[in-house]
């Protein structure tokens, strides 16, 4: 299977020739100087750092290997994926239309349900997909924006004449995390190499906390005058917890859990040392059913009593909005460039990877005689768990998801197995290629914006697809190169 390479591209001729990409020119050179002994102080060094400010994530269930816990650091490489100004452009356009088609049909979905209607998305998608709130019918949201806060999932795949194209491979529109990543490690790389900053015009990232402190706000309801922000966190043995801190102190508002806040009049406190204090925007990272034991989960005790009176009555503001879920599914993301075309009158810009639905008689059929060729994932399945990677699995486990498919096929999507761009990347063995995607994030408020970049993700293991910290992934720095 053919691979496009971030950082080297081969040319065909009388032989092959390997040659650096122009937009790697002046990092090559630096890399040819480096040993891999530096290299590996560099490395060192900057884990070290990363543990003293303590940018870790939890695993549950799981152990350290010297048994201390499940608390880990992500693996951070030290060698950058390097973007050009004009590459980045064409991104950052497919993303704020794919966004803003997102948002226009998660309005839709809960009000005139108009591509419904119109034959585009099969009404029992929606009813019967998990992640949708009827609760949310008829509720209208500051802007119309129920995704403040989006991270799309993007790759890239070989072409047949060696050029690479990009593909949208998931879209995550609950509570997509990540970015705290994609800032420390920017950080690192300035702290550790600021001769290479020097020498390359990296668009800088440092302001996403502002940017998001301002798309927050502009979702604040109507009748706040200087409205009040939080972060809800399920608390410190979240997965995620470092991130919620760490944004919560770049923006400068409080970090609050389900038990310091509190409804009163459809108003929303929180409590503080001085008194209730109101309380107009929530930037939660609990997911749906947890929010409000009243409505959702009763037994949760990570949410707030009475929030979705509230909401409701338009006196506070939850970003994301309750229900999003339902538009980054895996059985709803087939349907993205339908609502491009349908909502904006577009062609889209990027491409999803091609997907078969199990839930259709033919594409079953193709995914079960195409099983050793294939991923196949859950619909509702993240962090690389549920699927299926044919090329790499045994024939034992290839039976097993057959299985599975021929038990609930509604749970399944296939898609062909990419070959995801690789990056020259350290490891153990040195510099080696390993394969990545990228997370931007998007925020929507008034408008669209997008800081430059987004988390690199990368598959340590040699020839692994899986990216995602849970399964052993780490990141890197993106730079997007002015112009």
């Amino acid at each position: 299977m053919s691979r496009f390479d971030e950082m080297y591209e081969e040319r065909l001729g009388a032989s092959t020739e390997t040659v650096v990409r122009g937009h790697y020119g002046t990092y090559d050179k630096w890399l040819a100087r480096q040993t891999d002994d530096a290299l590996r102080a560099w490395r060192d060094e900057a884990e070290v750092l990363f543990r003293n400010v303590g940018i870790t994530f939890a695993v549950y269930g799981e152990k350290d290997k010297d048994g201390s816990g499940t608390e880990r650091l992500i693996p951070f490489d030290l060698i950058p994926r390097i973007i050009p100004s004009t590459e980045w452009a064409e991104l950052e356009r497919g993303l704020v239309q794919r966004v803003t088609a997102l948002n226009r049909f998660l309005h839709d979905v809960y009000h005139d349900q108009e591509i419904i209607r119109a034959g585009l998305v099969p009404l029992d998608q929606i009813q019967q997909n998990a992640q949708f709130r009827p609760a949310m019918m008829g509720i209208d949201v500051p802007n119309g924006i129920y995704s403040h806060i989006s991270g799309i999932d993007v790759v890239r795949a070989a072409n047949p004449d060696g050029s690479g194209s990009y593909y949208v491979l998931e879209d995550n529109l609950r509570v997509p995390s990540g970015v705290s990543y994609m800032l420390e490690d920017r950080k690192m790389m300035m702290r550790l190499f600021p001769e290479l900053f020097a020498s390359h015009r990296v668009a800088p990232v440092a302001h996403y906390p502002d940017m998001l402190l301002n798309t927050l706000r502009d979702s604040a309801p109507s009748t706040s005058g200087e409205p009040t922000v939080v972060v809800l966190t399920p608390g410190m043995y979240n997965s995620a917890y470092f991130e919620h801190a760490f944004l919560a102190q770049q923006m400068g508002v409080e970090l609050v859990e389900g038990q310091d806040l509190f409804v009163k009049d459809q108003q929303v406190y929180m409590r503080t040392t001085r008194g209730p204090a109101r309380v107009d925007v929530i930037y939660r990272r609990i997911d749906d059913d947890f929010l409000d034991p009243t409505v959702f989960r009763p037994g949760s005790t990570l949410g707030c009593a009475g929030l979705i009176d509230a909401y409701r009555a338009g006196n506070v503001t939850i970003c994301n909005a309750i229900g999003t879920g339902v538009a980054d599914d895996k059985s709803i993301y087939p349907y993205v460039p339908r609502m491009i075309e349908f909502y904006l009158g577009e062609k889209p810009i990027l491409n999803n990877v091609p997907t078969w639905m199990c839930r259709e008689k033919d594409d079953l059929q193709h995914v079960l005689a195409n099983l050793k060729d294939l991923v196949v994932k859950e619909v509702h399945g993240a962090g690389g768990y549920g699927m299926l990677i044919g090329p790499a699995a045994s024939q034992s486990e290839i039976e097993a998801f057959r299985a599975a498919l021929l038990a609930n096929p509604d749970n399944y999507i296939a898609q062909p197995t990419l070959s995801l761009s690789t990056c020259p990347t350290f490891v153990e063995s040195g510099v080696a290629p390993r394969h990545i995607d990228l997370r931007p994030f998007v925020l929507s408020g008034k408008s669209v914006q997008i800081v430059p970049g987004g988390l690199t993700r990368v598959a340590l293991a040699e020839g692994s697809l899986v990216v995602n910290s849970s399964q052993g992934g780490g990141t890197k720095d993106t730079w997007i190169l002015e112009a």
